[in-house]
């Protein structure tokens, strides 16, 4: 019934009656049937109130909305609400029977680590017996299943239905990415969270926040929402850790490299092997590689020591997983010995974090080739600081296209190239097409040398003017290593 699932939304006004059976939640009207009920939202281009009409003509008996059309039709009832973003995600938490109540969610927010650390969650806690879930934006996973992932974060309703898959399937735990985007836009308004993670903010999605303020209190939000049965987890080096739990009524844990903090790490080896750790007096040896994987490993062991796992077993268990997919996704050619990594990193510190650990794994006179573009229609000011972090920390730099969307792929480049000093030019040079890049990379390659290929990590396609089409950045690096045993 529309009552039982308008529970606790912040109504304005109500025009029509509530003991009304909903077959659907709908914010697409094309999406309509008749016995749906109609949430007009006000989208980054498209505004939904536009649509009403037409979702009524498609059958919708119940609209909620914002702003009341200036003219009601009889046999539709009208809600009007101060957010309707925010009324959907309670109204699906609710027209799915409350599946995340009946969860232990656990979200992960931050600019880089979020894919790696609930990954390794995932694989953790299904170690250790559980049937889990996980929402991340390399795939979406139930048990064994695994389903396509579109988005980060799904929208409200799409996120309601897996949840509720999971809680069908015998799930225990749930471990989902939480992106800024799906923070400021409610679509995880009215998941019931038990655990709540931030791993560290740099430079990002600025065409969408506009600010770095504004960034930061997005994801400072979701925090200070947390009720006091929660537990909430921050990187105490990042400078914003401490800020992100400020007024946060949830239970507070830390984790550090470099200071005191709940979960304390200290790398003793970090080789292409693994990295070698103490944590908490306990010396534990990874197959994971860099310092980032460090706090990517201490922000996991956080999370399932404070829900109550025996550390020991964490810890034992955790020493034996690799990573997600495109995070720093290493193969080493067998006849030349060359080493070619592929990286999600899209941002400059990602990047950073990944040539720095790239830097200190290298012996001898191994060069470290990187391969790096940047996306279209996407925060502009970090495509200098992408070239310019590459160079700093390259002996050679093949500038490219990534995700061009609708933009053109020379005005990124040329904007890339900003970033690129006198001093750096010798070694820079730009190939637009991304394939002859990386086969370009691997030409310049001697026995050893390290080739990066950043940007893209899992995704198996390249968007270019609405189009995606298939390319995979492991697949071509491989395909390009084979010649070499030619």
């Amino acid at each position: 019934m529309l009552k039982d699932i308008l529970y606790k939304v912040n109504m304005v006004s109500i025009s029509g009656k509530t003991d009304l059976e909903i077959k659907n939640l709908q914010t697409d009207s094309r999406m309509v049937t008749l016995g749906s009920c109609f949430v007009a939202i006000k989208g980054v281009s498209i505004d939904g109130h536009d649509y009403i009409n037409t979702a009524i003509q498609n059958g919708a008996v119940a609209i909620i909305c914002e702003c009341l059309p200036l003219q009601l039709q009889d046999n539709v009832t009208y809600v009007e609400v101060k957010n309707t973003a925010q009324a959907l995600g309670m109204m699906c938490h609710h027209f799915y029977g409350e599946p995340s109540s009946h969860l232990k969610v656990i979200g992960v927010t931050g600019t880089n680590g979020k894919t790696t650390i609930a990954t390794l969650l995932w694989k953790l806690f299904t170690s250790l017996g559980y049937t889990c879930g996980l929402i991340s934006t390399v795939q979406n996973q139930i048990g064994d299943e695994i389903i396509e992932s579109t988005h980060t974060t799904p929208d409200a309703i799409h996120l309601n239905e897996l949840l509720k898959k999971m809680v069908d399937r015998g799930c225990t735990h749930v471990f989902m990415e939480c992106s800024s985007h799906a923070i400021h836009q409610q679509r995880i308004a009215g998941v019931e969270f038990a655990a709540a993670l931030f791993s560290n903010i740099t430079h990002d999605h600025l065409d969408y926040h506009k600010t770095f303020d504004a960034y930061i209190q997005v994801k400072k939000s979701w925090f200070d929402g947390l009720p006091k049965e929660a537990i909430a987890i921050s990187n105490a080096d990042d400078k914003r850790g401490s800020v992100m739990l400020q007024n946060c009524k949830a239970k507070k844990y830390y984790y550090s490299l470099k200071t005191l903090a709940d979960f304390k790490g200290r790398i003793l080896d970090n080789a292409l092997l693994g990295l070698h750790m103490n944590i908490n007096d306990i010396d534990v040896h990874f197959k994971l590689i860099g310092e980032f994987n460090a706090y990517n490993i201490l922000a996991v062991v956080g999370v399932a020591v404070s829900l109550g796992e025996d550390k020991y077993q964490v810890l034992q268990n955790l020493s034996m997983l690799t990573g997600a997919e495109g995070r720093f996704d290493y193969t080493v050619s067998t006849k030349e010995n060359v080493v070619g990594i592929v990286d999600y990193a899209h941002t400059p510190d990602a990047l950073l974090n990944v040539l720095v650990t790239i830097k200190n794994l290298r012996q001898g006179e191994q060069k470290i080739i990187t391969v790096v573009g940047c996306g279209g229609n996407r925060d502009a000011a970090k495509r200098p600081l992408m070239a310019e972090v590459a160079c700093q920390y390259s002996d050679k730099v093949i500038l490219t296209s990534d995700n061009p969307r609708f933009e053109s792929p020379g005005e990124i480049l040329k904007q890339m190239e900003a970033g690129v000093n006198v001093v750096s030019r010798k070694k820079c040079i730009t190939i637009s097409d991304r394939k002859e890049a990386i086969k370009t990379a691997i030409s310049f390659a001697n026995q050893s040398d390290i080739v990066l290929i950043a940007g893209k990590g899992h995704e198996k396609y390249q968007d270019v003017n609405g189009v995606k089409y298939p390319f995979d950045d492991k697949s071509v690096l491989m395909e390009m290593l084979e010649l070499l045993e030619k």
